[in-house]
Protein backbone atom coordinates (compact mmCIF):
# COMPACT_ATOMS: atom_id res chain seq x y z
CA UNK A 1 0.00 0.00 0.00
CA UNK A 2 1.42 3.55 -0.57
CA UNK A 3 1.71 5.96 1.85
CA UNK A 4 0.61 9.51 1.24
CA UNK A 5 2.31 12.20 2.66
CA UNK A 6 1.01 14.68 5.21
CA UNK A 7 -0.05 17.05 1.89
CA UNK A 8 -1.36 14.45 0.26
CA UNK A 9 -3.99 13.32 2.97
CA UNK A 10 -4.78 16.69 3.52
CA UNK A 11 -5.62 17.18 0.07
CA UNK A 12 -7.86 13.58 -0.04
CA UNK A 13 -9.08 14.62 3.02
CA UNK A 14 -10.09 18.23 2.21
CA UNK A 15 -14.08 18.05 2.77
CA UNK A 16 -13.57 16.32 6.11
CA UNK A 17 -11.49 19.22 6.95
CA UNK A 18 -14.27 21.80 6.00
CA UNK A 19 -16.24 19.86 7.99
CA UNK A 20 -14.19 19.74 10.83
CA UNK A 21 -13.73 23.83 10.47
CA UNK A 22 -17.45 24.48 10.71
CA UNK A 23 -17.95 22.37 13.63
CA UNK A 24 -15.31 24.00 15.54
CA UNK A 25 -15.90 27.48 14.29
CA UNK A 26 -19.75 26.45 15.64
CA UNK A 27 -19.06 25.56 19.07
CA UNK A 28 -16.52 28.82 19.53
CA UNK A 29 -13.49 27.35 18.69
CA UNK A 30 -12.50 30.03 15.93
CA UNK A 31 -9.77 32.03 17.55
CA UNK A 32 -8.22 28.64 18.75
CA UNK A 33 -8.31 27.43 14.98
CA UNK A 34 -6.59 30.78 13.78
CA UNK A 35 -4.04 30.37 16.71
CA UNK A 36 -2.81 26.89 15.96
CA UNK A 37 -3.36 27.63 12.22
CA UNK A 38 -5.62 25.06 11.54
CA UNK A 39 -7.72 27.36 9.28
CA UNK A 40 -4.70 27.81 6.72
CA UNK A 41 -4.62 24.26 5.92
CA UNK A 42 -7.24 24.70 3.24
CA UNK A 43 -7.81 27.52 1.05
CA UNK A 44 -11.87 28.01 2.48
CA UNK A 45 -10.58 27.56 6.26
CA UNK A 46 -10.62 31.24 6.76
CA UNK A 47 -13.61 32.43 5.19
CA UNK A 48 -15.38 29.51 7.35
CA UNK A 49 -13.94 30.55 10.47
CA UNK A 50 -15.69 33.94 9.39
CA UNK A 51 -18.53 32.80 8.47
CA UNK A 52 -19.47 29.96 10.95
CA UNK A 53 -21.91 30.80 13.76
CA UNK A 54 -20.69 30.60 17.29
CA UNK A 55 -23.48 29.15 19.63
CA UNK A 56 -21.25 29.63 22.53
CA UNK A 57 -22.93 31.99 25.22
CA UNK A 58 -19.19 32.38 27.15
CA UNK A 59 -21.11 30.34 30.47
CA UNK A 60 -20.82 26.87 28.69
CA UNK A 61 -17.83 25.22 30.19
CA UNK A 62 -15.04 24.39 27.84
CA UNK A 63 -14.72 20.28 28.54
CA UNK A 64 -18.74 20.62 27.66
CA UNK A 65 -17.84 22.57 24.81
CA UNK A 66 -15.95 20.04 23.55
CA UNK A 67 -17.82 17.11 24.32
CA UNK A 68 -20.46 18.60 21.81
CA UNK A 69 -18.23 19.15 19.55
CA UNK A 70 -17.40 15.58 19.51
CA UNK A 71 -20.56 14.13 18.98
CA UNK A 72 -20.99 16.33 16.08
CA UNK A 73 -17.48 15.28 14.49
CA UNK A 74 -18.93 11.49 14.34
CA UNK A 75 -17.80 8.18 15.29
CA UNK A 76 -14.23 8.26 15.04
CA UNK A 77 -14.50 11.66 17.21
CA UNK A 78 -17.01 9.89 19.89
CA UNK A 79 -15.08 6.82 19.97
CA UNK A 80 -12.25 9.33 21.19
CA UNK A 81 -13.77 10.35 23.83
CA UNK A 82 -15.07 7.68 24.83
CA UNK A 83 -11.60 6.20 25.13
CA UNK A 84 -10.11 9.34 27.32
CA UNK A 85 -12.99 9.38 29.85
CA UNK A 86 -11.44 6.26 30.91
CA UNK A 87 -8.31 7.76 31.08
CA UNK A 88 -8.11 10.60 33.81
CA UNK A 89 -4.11 10.36 33.43
CA UNK A 90 -4.31 11.44 29.96
CA UNK A 91 -6.69 14.85 30.56
CA UNK A 92 -7.99 16.52 33.19
CA UNK A 93 -10.57 14.35 35.68
CA UNK A 94 -13.01 17.14 34.86
CA UNK A 95 -12.83 16.49 31.61
CA UNK A 96 -12.64 12.48 31.76
CA UNK A 97 -16.04 13.04 33.87
CA UNK A 98 -17.98 15.31 31.11
CA UNK A 99 -16.68 13.03 28.58
CA UNK A 100 -18.58 9.79 30.21
CA UNK A 101 -22.28 11.61 28.52
CA UNK A 102 -20.83 10.77 25.14
CA UNK A 103 -23.85 9.30 23.40
CA UNK A 104 -23.06 6.46 20.84
CA UNK A 105 -26.45 5.23 20.11
CA UNK A 106 -27.62 6.08 16.31
CA UNK A 107 -29.02 5.08 13.54
CA UNK A 108 -28.81 1.94 12.01
CA UNK A 109 -27.55 1.41 8.73
CA UNK A 110 -30.13 -0.28 5.83
CA UNK A 111 -29.55 -4.29 6.50
CA UNK A 112 -28.81 -4.08 2.42
CA UNK A 113 -25.46 -2.32 3.01
CA UNK A 114 -24.86 -5.05 6.20
CA UNK A 115 -26.10 -7.71 4.11
CA UNK A 116 -23.10 -7.02 1.08
CA UNK A 117 -20.78 -6.70 4.22
CA UNK A 118 -21.76 -10.43 5.00
CA UNK A 119 -21.30 -11.45 2.01
CA UNK A 120 -18.20 -9.87 1.47
CA UNK A 121 -16.77 -11.77 4.51
CA UNK A 122 -17.97 -15.10 3.65
CA UNK A 123 -17.65 -15.09 0.01
CA UNK A 124 -19.81 -18.46 -1.19
CA UNK A 125 -21.04 -19.49 2.02
CA UNK A 126 -23.45 -17.57 3.48
CA UNK A 127 -26.10 -19.41 3.44
CA UNK A 128 -24.03 -22.57 4.65
CA UNK A 129 -23.46 -20.78 7.61
CA UNK A 130 -26.86 -18.99 8.02
CA UNK A 131 -30.09 -20.20 8.73
CA UNK A 132 -31.76 -16.53 9.15
CA UNK A 133 -30.37 -12.91 9.93
CA UNK A 134 -33.28 -10.71 11.46
CA UNK A 135 -32.71 -7.71 9.23
CA UNK A 136 -33.66 -4.89 12.39
CA UNK A 137 -30.90 -4.14 13.80
CA UNK A 138 -31.16 -5.06 18.01
CA UNK A 139 -28.37 -2.40 18.79
CA UNK A 140 -26.57 0.22 16.64
CA UNK A 141 -23.64 2.25 17.41
CA UNK A 142 -21.09 4.39 15.72
CA UNK A 143 -18.45 1.81 14.65
CA UNK A 144 -20.63 -1.34 14.31
CA UNK A 145 -24.58 -2.98 14.68
CA UNK A 146 -25.69 -5.88 15.82
CA UNK A 147 -28.17 -8.19 14.27
CA UNK A 148 -30.15 -11.82 15.75
CA UNK A 149 -29.35 -14.74 13.92
CA UNK A 150 -29.41 -18.01 13.70
CA UNK A 151 -26.72 -20.48 12.27
CA UNK A 152 -27.52 -23.38 9.53
CA UNK A 153 -27.53 -26.03 13.16
CA UNK A 154 -30.05 -23.33 14.66
CA UNK A 155 -27.93 -21.78 17.52
CA UNK A 156 -29.07 -18.84 18.28
CA UNK A 157 -26.55 -15.75 17.97
CA UNK A 158 -26.24 -12.28 17.83
CA UNK A 159 -23.61 -10.86 14.74
CA UNK A 160 -21.92 -7.64 14.97
CA UNK A 161 -20.85 -6.13 11.71
CA UNK A 162 -18.82 -3.07 11.40
CA UNK A 163 -20.17 -0.59 9.45
CA UNK A 164 -20.00 -0.17 5.78
CA UNK A 165 -17.21 1.96 5.00
CA UNK A 166 -16.31 2.71 8.32
CA UNK A 167 -12.72 2.13 7.86
CA UNK A 168 -12.44 4.54 5.34
CA UNK A 169 -13.75 7.42 7.52
CA UNK A 170 -11.83 6.28 10.43
CA UNK A 171 -8.58 6.52 8.27
CA UNK A 172 -9.25 10.39 7.49
CA UNK A 173 -10.48 11.22 10.75
CA UNK A 174 -7.38 10.04 12.60
CA UNK A 175 -5.43 12.09 9.78
CA UNK A 176 -7.26 15.03 10.84
CA UNK A 177 -6.56 13.90 14.32
CA UNK A 178 -2.86 13.69 14.22
CA UNK A 179 -2.50 16.72 12.39
CA UNK A 180 -4.73 18.50 14.90
CA UNK A 181 -2.71 16.86 17.79
CA UNK A 182 0.99 17.77 16.39
CA UNK A 183 -0.28 22.04 15.87
CA UNK A 184 -1.78 21.92 19.29
CA UNK A 185 1.23 20.42 20.71
CA UNK A 186 3.74 22.48 18.83
CA UNK A 187 1.21 26.23 20.17
CA UNK A 188 0.24 24.85 23.71
CA UNK A 189 3.18 23.81 25.91
CA UNK A 190 0.69 24.17 29.16
CA UNK A 191 -1.88 21.69 28.77
CA UNK A 192 -0.81 19.71 31.29
CA UNK A 193 -0.73 16.67 28.67
CA UNK A 194 0.53 15.64 25.38
CA UNK A 195 -2.01 15.69 22.55
CA UNK A 196 0.18 13.54 20.94
CA UNK A 197 0.31 10.91 23.20
CA UNK A 198 -3.36 10.80 23.29
CA UNK A 199 -3.64 10.33 19.68
CA UNK A 200 -0.83 7.41 19.85
CA UNK A 201 -3.09 5.63 23.07
CA UNK A 202 -6.22 6.51 20.94
CA UNK A 203 -4.53 4.86 17.62
CA UNK A 204 -4.19 1.30 19.91
CA UNK A 205 -7.11 1.28 21.37
CA UNK A 206 -9.18 1.98 17.62
CA UNK A 207 -7.10 -0.74 16.45
CA UNK A 208 -8.41 -3.06 18.39
CA UNK A 209 -11.90 -2.00 18.17
CA UNK A 210 -11.42 -2.03 14.17
CA UNK A 211 -10.49 -5.87 14.32
CA UNK A 212 -13.53 -7.89 15.78
CA UNK A 213 -11.45 -11.04 16.75
CA UNK A 214 -9.48 -9.00 19.46
CA UNK A 215 -13.12 -9.03 21.16
CA UNK A 216 -13.96 -12.63 20.27
CA UNK A 217 -10.68 -13.73 21.61
CA UNK A 218 -11.31 -11.38 24.93
CA UNK A 219 -14.70 -12.93 25.39
CA UNK A 220 -13.12 -16.66 24.93
CA UNK A 221 -10.56 -16.36 27.37
CA UNK A 222 -12.62 -14.28 30.33
CA UNK A 223 -15.40 -17.30 29.60
CA UNK A 224 -12.72 -19.43 30.78
CA UNK A 225 -11.78 -18.22 33.51
CA UNK A 226 -15.31 -19.32 34.80
CA UNK A 227 -16.38 -22.55 32.71
CA UNK A 228 -16.84 -24.65 36.08
CA UNK A 229 -18.80 -21.49 37.37
CA UNK A 230 -22.49 -21.56 36.44
CA UNK A 231 -23.89 -18.25 37.71
CA UNK A 232 -21.38 -16.44 35.73
CA UNK A 233 -21.84 -16.56 31.84
CA UNK A 234 -19.99 -15.01 29.36
CA UNK A 235 -21.45 -15.65 26.09
CA UNK A 236 -19.62 -18.43 23.28
CA UNK A 237 -17.62 -17.14 20.19
CA UNK A 238 -18.60 -19.05 16.77
CA UNK A 239 -14.95 -18.68 15.11
CA UNK A 240 -16.43 -20.01 11.51
CA UNK A 241 -18.55 -17.08 11.84
CA UNK A 242 -16.14 -14.58 12.91
CA UNK A 243 -14.03 -12.71 10.61
CA UNK A 244 -11.83 -8.79 11.40
CA UNK A 245 -15.63 -7.00 10.51
CA UNK A 246 -18.20 -9.68 11.91
CA UNK A 247 -18.22 -11.27 15.38
CA UNK A 248 -20.27 -14.01 16.44
CA UNK A 249 -21.78 -14.10 19.51
CA UNK A 250 -24.04 -16.70 21.26
CA UNK A 251 -27.25 -14.91 21.80
CA UNK A 252 -27.80 -14.78 25.92
CA UNK A 253 -31.27 -13.43 26.95
CA UNK A 254 -32.10 -11.55 29.48
CA UNK A 255 -32.73 -8.28 31.13
CA UNK A 256 -29.84 -5.31 30.47
CA UNK A 257 -29.76 -3.86 34.05
CA UNK A 258 -29.68 -0.60 32.70
CA UNK A 259 -33.11 -1.43 31.73
CA UNK A 260 -34.33 -3.03 34.73
CA UNK A 261 -36.98 -1.43 36.19
CA UNK A 262 -37.41 -0.90 40.38
CA UNK A 263 -39.95 -4.05 41.21
CA UNK A 264 -38.78 -5.92 38.13
CA UNK A 265 -36.35 -7.92 40.05
CA UNK A 266 -36.72 -9.70 43.40
CA UNK A 267 -34.75 -9.11 46.40
CA UNK A 268 -33.25 -12.30 46.38
CA UNK A 269 -32.56 -12.13 42.94
CA UNK A 270 -30.94 -8.67 42.97
CA UNK A 271 -28.57 -9.87 46.20
CA UNK A 272 -27.14 -12.82 43.94
CA UNK A 273 -26.77 -10.75 40.97
CA UNK A 274 -24.81 -7.85 43.28
CA UNK A 275 -23.07 -11.10 45.02
CA UNK A 276 -22.19 -13.08 41.54
CA UNK A 277 -21.02 -9.44 39.84
CA UNK A 278 -18.69 -8.70 42.25
CA UNK A 279 -17.45 -11.70 42.72
CA UNK A 280 -16.57 -12.14 38.84
CA UNK A 281 -14.87 -8.56 38.63
CA UNK A 282 -12.90 -8.78 41.53
CA UNK A 283 -11.30 -12.83 40.99
CA UNK A 284 -10.89 -11.43 37.16
CA UNK A 285 -8.68 -8.37 38.68
CA UNK A 286 -6.78 -9.81 41.53
CA UNK A 287 -7.17 -13.51 40.93
CA UNK A 288 -6.54 -13.77 37.37
CA UNK A 289 -5.02 -10.17 35.75
CA UNK A 290 -7.18 -10.17 32.45
CA UNK A 291 -10.14 -8.29 33.24
CA UNK A 292 -13.65 -6.90 31.29
CA UNK A 293 -12.17 -3.33 32.04
CA UNK A 294 -15.94 -1.74 31.04
CA UNK A 295 -18.89 -3.85 33.89
CA UNK A 296 -21.43 -0.72 33.29
CA UNK A 297 -25.21 -1.78 33.81
CA UNK A 298 -25.54 -1.83 29.90
CA UNK A 299 -22.77 -4.36 29.59
CA UNK A 300 -24.42 -6.48 32.22
CA UNK A 301 -27.81 -9.09 31.84
CA UNK A 302 -29.74 -10.07 34.60
CA UNK A 303 -30.56 -14.01 34.56
CA UNK A 304 -33.15 -16.21 36.52
CA UNK A 305 -31.88 -17.01 39.84
CA UNK A 306 -29.41 -14.00 39.93
CA UNK A 307 -26.89 -15.00 37.36
CA UNK A 308 -25.00 -12.49 35.78
CA UNK A 309 -23.65 -12.27 31.58
CA UNK A 310 -21.31 -9.79 30.47
CA UNK A 311 -21.06 -9.10 27.28
CA UNK A 312 -19.73 -6.57 25.06
CA UNK A 313 -15.68 -7.68 26.03
CA UNK A 314 -14.06 -5.25 23.79
CA UNK A 315 -12.42 -3.65 26.11
CA UNK A 316 -10.46 -5.23 28.49
CA UNK A 317 -7.29 -4.78 30.65
CA UNK A 318 -4.47 -6.72 32.09
CA UNK A 319 -2.04 -6.73 34.76
CA UNK A 320 1.09 -8.49 34.25
CA UNK A 321 3.15 -10.60 37.44
CA UNK A 322 5.33 -7.68 38.56
CA UNK A 323 2.21 -5.09 38.62
CA UNK A 324 0.32 -7.59 40.76
CA UNK A 325 3.21 -7.90 43.01
CA UNK A 326 3.33 -3.73 43.34
CA UNK A 327 -0.05 -3.97 44.05
CA UNK A 328 0.14 -6.33 47.09
CA UNK A 329 3.11 -4.16 48.36
CA UNK A 330 1.70 -0.95 48.13
CA UNK A 331 -1.71 -2.78 50.38
CA UNK A 332 1.01 -4.36 53.03
CA UNK A 333 2.90 -0.98 53.14
CA UNK A 334 -0.05 1.29 53.36
CA UNK A 335 -1.67 -0.92 56.46
CA UNK A 336 1.48 -1.08 57.74
CA UNK A 337 2.76 2.75 57.49
CA UNK A 338 5.76 1.70 55.57
CA UNK A 339 6.07 4.90 53.62
CA UNK A 340 9.85 3.80 52.09
CA UNK A 341 7.78 0.57 50.62
CA UNK A 342 5.46 2.33 49.37
CA UNK A 343 7.13 5.27 47.66
CA UNK A 344 9.40 2.87 46.14
CA UNK A 345 6.11 1.24 44.54
CA UNK A 346 4.24 3.50 43.46
CA UNK A 347 7.91 4.97 41.62
CA UNK A 348 8.09 1.49 40.52
CA UNK A 349 4.45 1.66 39.08
CA UNK A 350 4.64 5.14 37.30
CA UNK A 351 8.15 4.85 35.89
CA UNK A 352 9.19 7.55 38.50
CA UNK A 353 12.74 9.36 38.48
CA UNK A 354 14.59 8.91 41.33
CA UNK A 355 15.02 12.72 42.09
CA UNK A 356 10.81 12.72 41.91
CA UNK A 357 10.74 10.00 44.75
CA UNK A 358 12.97 12.44 47.00
CA UNK A 359 10.85 15.27 46.39
CA UNK A 360 9.55 16.67 49.36
CA UNK A 361 5.86 17.81 47.86
CA UNK A 362 5.50 14.20 46.67
CA UNK A 363 6.62 12.33 49.93
CA UNK A 364 4.54 14.69 51.64
CA UNK A 365 1.48 13.89 49.68
CA UNK A 366 2.45 9.94 49.79
CA UNK A 367 2.46 10.02 53.71
CA UNK A 368 -1.36 11.81 53.82
CA UNK A 369 -2.45 8.75 52.14
CA UNK A 370 -1.04 6.31 54.10
CA UNK A 371 -1.87 8.01 56.99
CA UNK A 372 -5.51 7.97 56.02
CA UNK A 373 -5.15 4.32 55.57
CA UNK A 374 -2.72 3.17 58.47
CA UNK A 375 -3.66 0.29 60.75
CA UNK A 376 -6.71 -0.48 58.72
CA UNK A 377 -7.69 -4.03 58.80
CA UNK A 378 -7.23 -5.75 55.21
CA UNK A 379 -11.22 -6.62 55.86
CA UNK A 380 -11.63 -2.69 56.24
CA UNK A 381 -9.51 -1.43 52.86
CA UNK A 382 -11.72 -0.44 49.76
CA UNK A 383 -8.75 -1.08 47.50
CA UNK A 384 -10.82 1.28 44.76
CA UNK A 385 -10.87 4.10 46.94
CA UNK A 386 -6.90 3.79 47.94
CA UNK A 387 -5.71 3.10 44.51
CA UNK A 388 -7.84 6.32 43.23
CA UNK A 389 -6.02 8.72 45.97
CA UNK A 390 -2.62 7.08 44.59
CA UNK A 391 -3.31 7.99 41.15
CA UNK A 392 -4.41 11.07 41.90
CA UNK A 393 -1.21 11.82 43.86
CA UNK A 394 0.69 10.51 40.74
CA UNK A 395 -1.09 12.44 38.46
CA UNK A 396 -0.66 15.87 40.84
CA UNK A 397 3.32 15.81 40.44
CA UNK A 398 2.92 14.61 36.91
CA UNK A 399 3.87 10.76 36.80
CA UNK A 400 2.22 8.46 34.40
CA UNK A 401 -0.28 5.84 35.65
CA UNK A 402 -0.17 2.75 33.68
CA UNK A 403 -2.61 2.24 32.00
CA UNK A 404 -3.94 -1.09 32.87
CA UNK A 405 -4.00 0.22 36.28
CA UNK A 406 -6.41 2.92 35.23
CA UNK A 407 -8.84 0.59 33.57
CA UNK A 408 -8.64 -1.54 36.77
CA UNK A 409 -9.95 1.60 38.66
CA UNK A 410 -12.06 1.71 36.42
CA UNK A 411 -13.62 -1.82 36.50
CA UNK A 412 -13.49 -1.96 40.46
CA UNK A 413 -14.91 1.42 40.99
CA UNK A 414 -18.01 0.67 38.21
CA UNK A 415 -18.99 -2.33 39.56
CA UNK A 416 -19.32 -0.90 43.33
CA UNK A 417 -21.28 1.56 41.85
CA UNK A 418 -23.56 -0.80 40.36
CA UNK A 419 -23.85 -3.21 43.24
CA UNK A 420 -24.74 -0.01 45.45
CA UNK A 421 -27.72 0.56 43.16
CA UNK A 422 -29.17 -2.89 43.03
CA UNK A 423 -28.29 -3.77 46.77
CA UNK A 424 -27.90 -0.40 48.97
CA UNK A 425 -27.19 -2.71 51.67
CA UNK A 426 -24.58 -4.41 50.34
CA UNK A 427 -20.65 -4.02 51.70
CA UNK A 428 -18.37 -4.14 49.11
CA UNK A 429 -15.25 -3.29 51.40
CA UNK A 430 -16.06 -6.56 53.42
CA UNK A 431 -16.64 -8.81 50.33
CA UNK A 432 -13.59 -7.96 48.75
CA UNK A 433 -11.55 -9.11 52.08
CA UNK A 434 -10.53 -12.43 51.11
CA UNK A 435 -9.63 -11.80 47.40
CA UNK A 436 -6.90 -8.59 48.60
CA UNK A 437 -5.99 -11.02 51.86
CA UNK A 438 -5.29 -13.63 48.91
CA UNK A 439 -3.27 -11.42 46.77
CA UNK A 440 -1.21 -10.14 49.73
CA UNK A 441 -0.90 -14.15 50.71
CA UNK A 442 0.06 -14.98 47.26
CA UNK A 443 3.23 -12.48 47.83
CA UNK A 444 4.56 -12.64 51.19
CA UNK A 445 2.99 -15.92 52.72
CA UNK A 446 5.94 -18.45 53.15
CA UNK A 447 5.44 -20.07 49.86
CA UNK A 448 5.86 -17.35 47.93
CA UNK A 449 9.27 -16.38 49.61
CA UNK A 450 10.57 -19.88 49.21
CA UNK A 451 9.60 -19.85 45.84
CA UNK A 452 11.56 -16.21 44.95
CA UNK A 453 14.40 -17.69 46.85
CA UNK A 454 14.32 -21.08 44.94
CA UNK A 455 14.10 -19.18 41.72
CA UNK A 456 17.07 -16.45 42.82
CA UNK A 457 19.35 -19.44 43.73
CA UNK A 458 18.29 -21.07 40.06
CA UNK A 459 19.20 -18.34 38.81
CA UNK A 460 22.50 -17.52 40.45
CA UNK A 461 23.46 -21.65 39.68
CA UNK A 462 22.57 -20.97 35.69
CA UNK A 463 24.85 -17.66 35.61
CA UNK A 464 27.60 -19.95 37.26
CA UNK A 465 27.32 -22.58 34.70
CA UNK A 466 27.32 -20.54 32.08
CA UNK A 467 30.58 -18.18 33.19
CA UNK A 468 33.34 -20.42 32.79
CA UNK A 469 32.40 -20.54 29.11
CA UNK A 470 31.74 -17.05 28.58
CA UNK A 471 35.43 -16.57 30.36
CA UNK A 472 37.06 -18.41 28.26
CA UNK A 473 37.32 -16.64 25.10
CA UNK A 474 38.11 -13.27 27.43
CA UNK A 475 41.47 -15.53 29.07
CA UNK A 476 42.14 -16.55 25.50
CA UNK A 477 42.29 -13.05 24.11
CA UNK A 478 44.33 -11.99 27.52
CA UNK A 479 46.86 -15.11 27.56
CA UNK A 480 47.78 -13.57 24.04
CA UNK A 481 48.08 -10.29 24.52
CA UNK A 482 44.93 -9.49 22.29
CA UNK A 483 42.67 -7.90 24.65
CA UNK A 484 41.56 -4.20 23.57
CA UNK A 485 39.32 -1.87 25.48
CA UNK A 486 37.53 -0.14 23.62
CA UNK A 487 36.43 3.51 25.46
CA UNK A 488 33.76 5.83 24.44
CA UNK A 489 33.30 9.16 25.44
CA UNK A 490 30.49 11.24 25.38
CA UNK A 491 30.12 15.03 26.03
CA UNK A 492 33.48 15.55 25.21
CA UNK A 493 33.41 16.99 22.13
CA UNK A 494 32.41 20.15 23.28
CA UNK A 495 34.69 20.51 25.76
CA UNK A 496 37.75 19.27 23.61
CA UNK A 497 36.15 22.10 21.01
CA UNK A 498 36.43 24.77 23.92
CA UNK A 499 40.16 23.67 24.73
CA UNK A 500 41.34 23.68 21.12
CA UNK A 501 39.24 27.83 20.79
CA UNK A 502 41.39 28.82 24.09
CA UNK A 503 44.55 27.82 22.79
CA UNK A 504 44.34 29.89 19.57
CA UNK A 505 43.30 32.60 21.67
CA UNK A 506 46.06 32.38 23.32
CA UNK A 507 48.50 31.84 20.68
CA UNK A 508 46.60 35.25 18.84
CA UNK A 509 47.14 37.22 21.52
CA UNK A 510 50.57 36.46 22.27
CA UNK A 511 51.47 36.85 18.40
CA UNK A 512 49.22 40.22 18.62
CA UNK A 513 51.31 41.49 21.36
CA UNK A 514 54.57 40.89 19.95
CA UNK A 515 54.13 41.85 17.45
CA UNK A 516 52.57 45.19 19.26
CA UNK A 517 55.52 45.39 21.62
CA UNK A 518 58.06 44.92 18.64
CA UNK A 519 56.31 47.21 16.54
CA UNK A 520 56.03 50.42 19.52
CA UNK A 521 60.14 49.13 19.91
CA UNK A 522 61.19 49.76 16.17
CA UNK A 523 58.97 53.18 15.83
CA UNK A 524 60.56 54.71 19.04
CA UNK A 525 63.60 53.55 18.00
CA UNK A 526 64.09 54.01 14.28
CA UNK A 527 66.39 57.15 12.83
CA UNK A 528 65.35 56.27 9.31
CA UNK A 529 62.56 56.00 7.52
CA UNK A 530 62.63 52.17 6.88
CA UNK A 531 62.87 50.95 10.39
CA UNK A 532 60.07 53.28 10.85
CA UNK A 533 57.78 51.94 7.67
CA UNK A 534 58.61 48.50 9.28
CA UNK A 535 57.43 48.85 13.01
CA UNK A 536 53.96 50.66 11.06
CA UNK A 537 53.75 47.63 9.17
CA UNK A 538 53.97 45.33 12.32
CA UNK A 539 50.92 47.48 14.24
CA UNK A 540 48.68 46.75 10.56
CA UNK A 541 49.31 43.24 11.17
CA UNK A 542 48.61 43.04 15.04
CA UNK A 543 45.17 45.06 14.19
CA UNK A 544 44.70 42.62 11.67
CA UNK A 545 45.23 39.09 13.53
CA UNK A 546 43.05 41.12 16.53
CA UNK A 547 40.34 41.68 13.70
CA UNK A 548 40.16 38.15 12.62
CA UNK A 549 40.38 36.77 16.58
CA UNK A 550 37.18 38.64 17.09
CA UNK A 551 34.93 37.67 14.49
CA UNK A 552 36.26 34.03 15.09
CA UNK A 553 35.15 34.41 18.34
CA UNK A 554 31.92 35.51 17.56
CA UNK A 555 31.49 32.81 14.99
CA UNK A 556 32.23 30.35 17.36
CA UNK A 557 29.71 31.71 19.85
CA UNK A 558 26.80 31.99 17.41
CA UNK A 559 27.24 28.41 15.98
Amino acid sequence: MTTLSPISRRIRNVQRYVRVLEILAYHGFAEIVQHIGLDGLIDRGRSIIGAAPRATDGQTPLCERVRKALEDLGPTFVKLGQVLSTRPDLIPPDWAEEFKRLQDDVPGVDYELIHTTLKAEFPGKLTRLFRSIQKKPLAAASMAQVHRARLHDGARIVLKVLRPGIREVVAADMDILRTLAELAESHFSNLGYSPTEVVTEFTKELAKEMDLTHEGRSTERLRGFFDEDPEIIFPKVYWEATTKSVLALEEIRGDLLSRIEDGEVGTADRKRLVVNGARAVLRQCLEFGFFHADPHPGNLIALKGGRIAFIDCGMTGQLDTQTTHQLADLVTGVVTGDIERVVAVVGGLGNAPPDKLDDRAFRSDVQAIVSEFQDTALGQLNLGNLLQKFFGALRAHKIRCPADLILLIKALTTIESVASTLDPDFDMVEFARPHIENLVHKRHSVAAIRSRVQRTLLQYAELAESLPANLRPLLAQLRLNKLNVNLEHRGLDRLTHTIEHASRNIAFALIIAALTIGSSILVLASENRGLAAIGISGFIAAAVLAFLMIVANRKYHDG
